[in-house]
């Protein structure tokens, strides 16, 4: 075998280490379309469909993607380590807090609709009110969460785009009032297995900032 330069093959790319500088995470009723192309042949990133609320401004925590995965294992008395390992369950969730009062944020928060009887009217033309049913109803929703970084060398954009084409609350955590902070609204979402989108989660990464860090195409 040849000798190896470590810093060839370690492929050590700065270029590749990404962020989320900014973020947004959107909400729809399973009424709507489910996304499919958040990007159009030129890796330009396209409008969602209609029914897509924004959720606005978090808190500086971000949206955090958490997952459960646990395995069955058959242990052997002739091994010391598992001789077969099965996966039982792999749940996928996101948490984050809104700091807007805006229609997606209370009704991820409340379990109310986003669209059609029951939902907010629209911000300024009427009270906005609700109530907690005797029996909450399971209410499924479509989330998406863009995140746009960009290259450091061109400053042109890179996004990252994360879509759970049905998602139910799980947990929401206390909403405080007080004069020191925003009333805030955390939830938790779990993903579910969309029979349309036939998986739980599709994430993309493209946009012109990522077409740039092709490797340039070899001369003949």
């Amino acid at each position: 075998m040849a000798a190896a330069d470590f810093t060839t093959i370690a492929e050590l790319r700065q270029g590749l280490i990404r962020k989320a500088l900014r973020y947004a995470v959107f909400a729809a009723d399973t009424t709507a379309a489910a996304v499919t192309a958040p990007f159009d042949a030129g890796g330009v990133l396209q409008e969602l469909p209609a029914g897509y609320l924004p959720v606005g401004y978090t808190t500086t925590d971000g949206v955090t993607f958490s997952g459960d995965l646990s395995t069955s294992d058959v242990e052997s008395g002739q091994s010391a380590s598992p001789t077969r390992s099965d996966v039982e369950t792999d749940t996928q969730t996101a948490a984050w807090v809104p700091q807007e009062t805006n229609a997606a944020a209370i009704a991820l928060f409340e379990n109310l609709p986003l669209s059609g009887t029951g939902a907010l009217p629209e911000l300024g033309s009427a009270t906005w009110t609700w109530s907690r049913p005797k029996t909450p109803p399971t209410r499924y929703r479509r989330l998406v969460f863009i995140a746009e970084d960009l290259n450091k060398e061109t400053g042109n954009a890179i996004y990252i785009v994360r879509h759970f084409p049905s998602a139910l609350r799980t947990g929401r955590e206390d909403e405080q009032w007080t004069r020191t902070a925003e009333i805030s609204r955390g939830v938790t979402y779990q993903a579910y297995i969309d029979d349309a989108a036939g998986t739980d989660s599709i994430t993309w990464i493209d946009g012109p900032g990522w077409r740039d860090l092709a490797p340039e195409p070899e001369t003949p």
